[in-house]
This record gives C-alpha cells, sequence and structure tokens, in this order.
C-alpha cells in the first residue's frame, strides 16, 4: 500500500515520510503541485496527504485533479490554515479529512489507518519483522505460516510495537493501549509484559527481539539489529 506525501517543507516531509514508514506504508514525496502531478501518472496511490500552500498554488487543486484520475484515492489535507471556512474548503473539494499544523504524528498515522478502513480504501499491509507477520486487520501473529497463540494484552502489545516497527514506542504509549482508562496499573505490569512477549516470540523463532531503548520505551526490531541498549 503506497501513500503520496505533497509537503514543500524538507524537515516536515522528512520527520512524516519516516513516520510513515514505520507504520509499515511505503510513501513517495513530492514538493509541487506539478510533481504530485507526474508522480499520479506513474503510480496508484491508496492515500494522499497534501499541504495547502505549496511552492506552484494552493494544494486544494490536487483535490479534484487526484478524484478525476484516481477515484478510489484517500485524500488527507495538512495545512497551517486553521479558519473554518478553510476546513470547509478543503472537504467540501474532495478531501476525506483535515490535519492542522503543528500536528501529532500518531494522531496522523490514526486517521490514515481510519480513512483507510472505509469502503474502497484498501488494506492495512501486514507488519513483516525478521521471519514474524503481523496482520494487523485480522489482528493475528504468524511466523513462516504458523500463527502464534498469544493471550490478549500480548496481542495488543505486539501490534502496538508492530505499527511502529523500528521506531521508540514510549511507554506511556504502550500502557496507555494495554489498560483501559481509570484502570490501577502495577509497578512494573509493562515490564512483565514485554517479557512474556519476548519469551513467546523466541519460542516460536520469530527472528525478531525487543529492546529496551534507553529507558524511554521499546523497539520491535529484526534480531540482530541493534541500535538502542538492552
Amino acid at each position: 500500500m503506497r501513500i503520496l506525501l505533497v509537503e514543500d517543507h524538507p524537515a516536515l516531509a522528512r520527520e512524516v515520510a519516516e513516520k510513515i514508514r514505520c507504520a509499515g506504508y511505503s510513501v513517495d514525496r513530492c514538493q509541487s503541485i506539478d510533481d504530485a502531478g507526474q508522480a499520479l501518472g506513474r503510480r496508484a496511490y491508496s492515500l494522499a496527504l497534501i499541504d495547502r500552500r505549496l511552492p506552484d498554488g494552493d494544494g486544494i487543486w490536487l483535490v479534484s485533479e487526484m478524484r478525476k484520475r484516481q477515484p478510489n484515492i484517500r485524500i488527507l489535507m495538512l495545512t497551517a490554515l486553521d479558519a473554518v471556512d478553510d476546513r470547509i474548503e478543503g472537504l467540501e473539494a474532495g478531501a476525506d479529512d483535515y490535519l492542522t499544523k503543528p500536528f501529532d504524528l500518531d494522531e496522523m498515522i490514526a486517521r490514515i489507518r481510519a480513512n483507510l478502513r472505509k469502503p474502497g480504501g484498501g488494506r492495512t499491509p501486514p507488519v513483516t519483522v525478521g521471519a514474524l507477520t503481523v496482520d494487523l486487520d485480522q489482528r493475528a501473529a504468524s511466523v513462516a505460516g504458523r500463527q502464534i497463540v498469544l493471550a490478549r494484552r500480548e496481542l495488543i502489545l505486539l501490534e502496538a510495537l508492530a505499527r511502529r516497527a523500528n521506531c521508540v514506542v514510549s511507554r506511556e504509549t504502550l500502557c496507555a493501549e494495554l489498560y483501559g482508562y481509570g484502570e490501577e496499573i502495577q509497578d512494573h505490569a509493562l515490564t512483565s509484559a514485554v517479557s512474556r512477549l519476548r519469551a513467546r516470540l523466541a519460542s516460536a523463532a520469530a527472528g525478531t527481539e525487543i529492546y529496551s531503548a534507553r529507558s524511554l520505551g521499546y523497539i520491535l526490531r529484526e534480531t540482530g539489529d541493534r541500535e538502542a541498549s538492552s
């Protein structure tokens, strides 16, 4: 599944593209309306993220063009224009969703997934790390085609790490996904959960490891691809 990013700010484009890759999607970057038009002629895209203020015009022009050339594409506008009229203009032009800068990258990924789950939006690509494959749509994990049986919280933890494979996932983010609002969390509960999941993956010969990232959180990586300290 491939995503088109149309953003002319180099630092933001790099940051957004890296986050998209960590979430398991392929991404092509463009800096202008003209570049985006050429990209649309070369490849089919499941979703596009478009900045409004581009060097050669208003990115809103791309919305109708994309709709004509790739009717099933999902379109998410990224913009510093936060007035209600600007948001309405983008949505009425055919955009599916809107994010106002500055935005949270985790929220961006959540919105991408939500839009791709809509009818005709395509399937979330499985995440493969080492010999492990995590199917986020089917909520299943397998190694070389053999399904791994996991407890509910082990599966939630694995999905949270797999969605951001090769990226640090903070302890706060993992706890928020594992435990309900207001639920009492015992000391070292997350550490214990990670330890159990590590044992499951090792027993299944998954070819992956969950590395500790300097007390900040955890990273799911292929075994041997270790940059963080354990």
